[in-house]
């Protein structure tokens, strides 16, 4: 099992609705992707590192599911929308549990 996960940081101009929107989309690819285990995604409370306001998990049952999830156009839009919504940097990680 491989787990993703991704902090984002969004522009000051970026609304609580657009990131409540991100969250949403993302949480939805589980009914639109084969391969997912879990998807995971909320908005940060942790003080220390609050500059960045989401956080995304999801868990893959396995290489070619993360490598479907790659590419997959649901996934590209969800993606294409968080760049529109002020994106301005992310981190992600990818583990093998």
């Amino acid at each position: 099992m491989i787990q993703r996960t991704v902090l984002i940081k969004f522009a000051e101009t970026t609304t609580q609705a657009q990131l409540q929107e991100i969250i949403d989309r993302f949480v939805a690819l589980k009914n639109v992707l084969s391969g997912i285990v879990e998807i995971h995604a909320g908005l940060n409370i942790a003080e220390r590192s609050k500059e960045y306001q989401v956080v995304l998990m999801v868990r893959f049952e396995n290489q070619a599911a993360l490598d479907a999830y790659t590419t997959n156009e649901d996934h590209q839009a969800v993606a294409a929308f968080i760049r529109e919504s002020g994106r301005i940097d992310s981190v992600g990680v990818d583990i093998v549990l």
